[in-house]
C-alpha cells in the first residue's frame, strides 16, 4: 500500500471527510481491521483564504509548495490536494516535488465520462467557476462541456461556501438555494452536477437534484485509495 500525502486544511470540514472516506474505502476493500497508511499537513485556512480574496496567488502558491514538499518529506508516495480551488497552483506544486499529485478535475472527469455523460453543472468558489484552471481542464483535457450558474447565482454559491459550510453552518434555507440553482442548471442542459467545493457535498444531497450529482469528496478520496492500492 501506497502512502497518502493529504494537504487539507481547506477547510477541515471536508478534510475530516477525505480521511473517513479513505480509511472506510481501505477497510471495505482490504478488510479486517485495514486502515489506509496516510499523512496529513494541514494549513490555516484563515491564512488561505485572505490570499485568496485579495488576488495574492503568487504568495498562495508558495504556500502550497511548501506544504506538498513537507509531504513529500514526511514519507508520502503522492499527494492529494483536498480541496477543489487550490487546484489552481497544482502544476507548480508538481514541478517541486518528485512524486505524483492527484489531481482532482482528472478524477472527476473520468467518473462523469464512465457515466456516459458530457454535458455537467459547476459549482464551486467563484475562482474554481470562473478561472479557467479548472472549468479549461474539463473542457479541453477530457472533452466536456461546462455549464456555470449566472453571475448572481455564483455570488450565492461563492457566499454560502466562504461564510457558511467552511465553518461547519449547514442550513435548510441554504440548500433550498443550491436546488433551485442545480434545477436551472439541468434546465439548460446540464445531464449531472460537479460538485466542485470540497464543502458542498456536507450540504447538497441527491434527492436535491434532478440529475446526477458528482460529489469531488468522494471520488477524489476514492481515486487515491485506488492508486494506493495500485501495483
Amino acid at each position: 500500500m501506497k502512502t497518502i500525502g493529504l494537504i487539507g486544511g481547506m477547510s477541515w470540514e471536508s478534510s475530516i471527510e477525505y480521511y473517513r472516506i479513505i480509511n472506510e474505502v481501505v477497510r471495505d476493500q482490504l478488510g479486517g481491521v485495514h486502515s489506509a497508511k496516510s499523512l496529513m499537513y494541514s494549513v490555516d485556512f484563515a491564512e488561505i483564504e485572505l490570499l485568496q480574496h485579495q488576488n495574492r496567488w503568487e504568495e498562495a502558491t508558495r504556500m502550497m509548495v511548501d506544504a506538498a514538499q513537507r509531504v513529500e518529506r514526511g514519507g508520502a508516495d503522492f499527494v492529494v490536494i483536498c480541496t477543489n480551488t487550490m487546484h489552481k497552483m497544482a502544476a507548480d506544486m508538481q514541478k517541486s516535488m518528485g512524486i505524483p499529485l492527484l489531481h482532482i478535475a482528472d478524477a472527476t472527469a473520468d467518473r462523469v465520462r464512465s457515466a456516459g455523460l458530457r454535458t455537467v453543472g459547476l459549482l464551486g468558489t467563484k475562482f474554481t467557476m470562473e478561472q479557467d484552471f479548472y472549468r479549461g481542464r474539463l473542457v479541453e483535457k477530457h472533452g466536456l462541456n461546462v455549464l456555470v450558474p449566472d453571475e448572481t447565482e455564483r455570488e450565492v454559491v461563492h457566499r454560502v461556501i466562504y461564510d457558511e459550510l467552511v465553518v461547519g453552518k449547514i442550513l435548510p434555507e441554504s440548500r433550498e438555494k443550491f436546488a433551485r440553482i442545480i434545477a436551472e442548471l439541468a434546465a439548460r442542459g446540464a445531464e449531472g452536477i460537479i460538485l466542485g467545493c470540497t464543502e458542498i457535498g456536507l450540504l447538497v444531497k441527491p434527492e436535491d437534484s434532478p440529475v446526477p450529482l458528482f460529489d469531488t469528496t468522494q471520488i477524489h478520496a476514492e481515486a487515491a485509495v485506488e492508486f494506493a492500492l495500485s501495483e
